[in-house]
């Protein structure tokens, strides 16, 4: 127990070496990891995102990529190509920068619905399916993905079988007043990032992720967690609510959270802050759409906010 522990936290710490002040968003993106999730990180551009992504990557001794997605980015940009070989009479497959441990996919919803759609197979099933060959990808593999307001130009929504893929979605938001003063007194982190040691290997990751499944779940939080469930399908202001998907990843975040807090158990308290995150990039808002995507995920989240306000948590 005490060895995990200290893995965890070490790696908590090298990431906030760099990233501070974002100490839940850091415990989220650990659990995201932890539970063999992908993350959605929804926020305006130049708050950190892409530097949590390489940070990360440095701290676990990972291959990391970047796709910086847009608008006339092709599925082959993403999963390969497969060229033809004259002198070897065969065609030979050249692996696209999928294939990694940390994918940082920079503002997903620039990219087409057909671009975007290139990622669901790898995110789902860990693999990538070209001219009828199935290819497998690293262990642990992570899709880190940005997306920007509709609001600015050129972006595509995220359709809801993409949403599903993703664990969590979370938002980093500004640094506090203090943090951003120091950021501009050392002219950014750039430099920081680049000192940043790994802390744990691919080996030790693999066996934090198979701890996930033996923390324990008390009957009264599985009946928590299916109420909030269902309190989403009958609300009346959505279309549709939490799938039994949607329920599984729940509870088994709360597990991977459980783990990077130091504990074999899951409490009321990893389901209620995990609600928001888990639950609200998973509903469709009855009556279309409301707005542009910012006021949609805003909607989203007040109706789980009240979901979870309004249902009794078990003592």
């Amino acid at each position: 127990m005490a060895d995990f522990v200290d893995q965890i936290e070490g790696l908590k710490r090298s990431v906030a070496s760099v990233i501070r002040g974002k100490a839940e968003a850091i415990d989220w993106i650990i659990a995201a990891l932890l539970a063999r999730g992908h993350v959605l990180i929804e926020d305006i551009p130049g708050v950190g995102k892409t530097t949590l992504a390489q940070v990360l990557a440095r701290s676990l001794s990972l291959v990391f990529s970047r796709i910086q997605f847009t608008s006339d980015t092709l599925p082959s940009d993403v999963i390969g190509v497969s060229l033809w070989r004259a002198e070897r009479g065969e065609f030979e497959f050249l692996p696209g920068p999928i294939f990694t441990n940390v994918l940082l996919a920079d503002e997903i919803n620039r990219a087409t619905p057909k671009t975007q759609a290139a990622l669901l197979e790898a995110m789902n099933e860990r693999t990538v399916t070209v001219e009828k060959t199935r290819y497998r990808l690293r262990e642990p593999f992570l899709v880190l993905a940005t997306q920007n307001p509709v609001e600015y130009l050129g972006t595509y929504p995220l359709p809801e079988s993409q949403l599903d893929r993703f664990l969590l979605r979370i938002s980093l938001g500004y640094p506090s007043a203090d943090e951003e003063l120091g950021l501009l007194r050392q002219g950014g982190v750039e430099s920081e990032v680049e000192l940043v040691q790994p802390v744990l290997d691919g080996g030790v990751l693999l066996d934090l992720q198979a701890r996930v499944r033996a923390v324990r779940v008390a009957e009264v939080l599985l009946s928590y967690m299916l109420e909030l469930v269902k309190r989403t399908r009958s609300h009346p202001s959505l279309a549709l609510g939490i799938s039994t998907r949607g329920g599984l990843a729940l509870h088994r975040a709360c597990q991977a959270l459980a783990l990077v807090e130091g504990r074999d158990y899951v409490i009321p308290d990893d389901v209620v802050r995990l609600a928001l995150p888990v639950m609200a990039h998973r509903v469709v808002l009855a009556g279309g759409e409301v707005g542009e995507s910012w006021s949609r995920s805003e909607a989203e989240r007040a109706i789980i906010r009240e979901i979870v306000d309004g249902t009794p948590v078990p003592l």
